[in-house]
């Protein structure tokens, strides 16, 4: 089953602005982790840290939701389908790691390290990790869309007996092309 036209671009508007917005959220939480570690001051970094809270407990969880509903929403409504692509498989496995660690473990992190500020005591390894997460999780979310972009890797096995079960006699696809002529790569 497949969404509308509209469905489809309102589904893709949500997952494009999703996307950016983790990826942002991702990098002002690097970009807080790192000022509250390097920092002579322990006034800006339990400043930092607080912030770091206040998005933590405010954003990091819908928007990392949101983005892999949203692409499943898409991959499941449009013709990419979730298992037929190797890009679009890998993108929601990562995705779907990517937002478990996110609210599980960067969440705690996070609630440690203001936990840690709030009590004056130190926060230890919180403040590498608070570095470490967001810097792997803007690697991994610049990473995503680069493969949205750009749909590497072709079919998977699925996707290629959906393609050979789909083709009528005289070797075109639905779509009218011929084998090996889509953009997704040569036929098998």
């Amino acid at each position: 089953m497949h969404l509308t036209r509209p469905a489809r671009r309102a589904a893709l508007v949500v997952h494009v602005c999703v996307g950016v917005g983790w990826l942002g959220l991702t990098v002002g939480l690097l970009t807080l982790g790192i000022a509250a570690a390097v920092t002579e001051s322990a006034v800006t970094a339990e400043a930092a840290y607080r912030a770091m809270k206040i998005f933590g407990d405010w954003l990091v969880a819908p928007l990392s939701v949101l983005s892999l509903l949203s692409g499943v929403v898409l991959a499941l409504g449009t013709p990419w389908g979730l298992v037929r692509h190797r890009w679009v498989l890998t993108k929601f496995w990562l995705t779907l790691a990517a937002t478990g660690v996110s609210v599980v473990v960067l969440r705690s992190r996070i609630d440690h390290a203001a936990a840690a500020v709030d009590s004056g005591g130190p926060v230890g390894a919180a403040a590498t990790d608070l570095v470490v997460a967001p810097a792997v999780a803007t690697a991994l979310y610049v990473f995503l869309t680069a493969v949205s972009v750009l749909k590497p890797w072709g079919l998977t096995r699925h996707g290629r007996r959906v393609r050979e079960t789909a083709r009528p006699a005289g070797g075109a696809d639905r779509s009218g092309l011929r084998a090996g002529t889509a953009s997704d790569g040569p036929a098998p």
